[in-house]
């Protein structure tokens, strides 16, 4: 009885090894960087995106505690 409690455990555990090894391989970085042409407080997204899209980025969003835009794109 204890061999088969113990093969079950070994597959068990390969299952969870192979299953959070595979979530990561897809996964690309996110570079952000300040944008240099929005102006005031970042209060909305939508906004902050589309002044980082004409700045050449894939998108942006607000943060910090300033609220400041940060334009977004994915690293190489």
């Amino acid at each position: 009885m204890e061999r088969k409690d113990v093969k079950i455990g070994l597959v068990l555990l390969l299952l969870v090894v192979f299953d959070s090894g595979m979530a990561t391989i897809g996964e690309a970085r996110l570079c952000e960087s300040q944008s240099h042409r929005f102006k005031g407080t970042c209060l909305n997204d939508d906004n902050c995106a589309i002044v980082c899209q004409h700045e050449g980025f894939s998108g942006g969003r607000c943060r910090g505690f300033w609220r400041k835009c940060y334009c977004t794109k994915q690293c190489i």
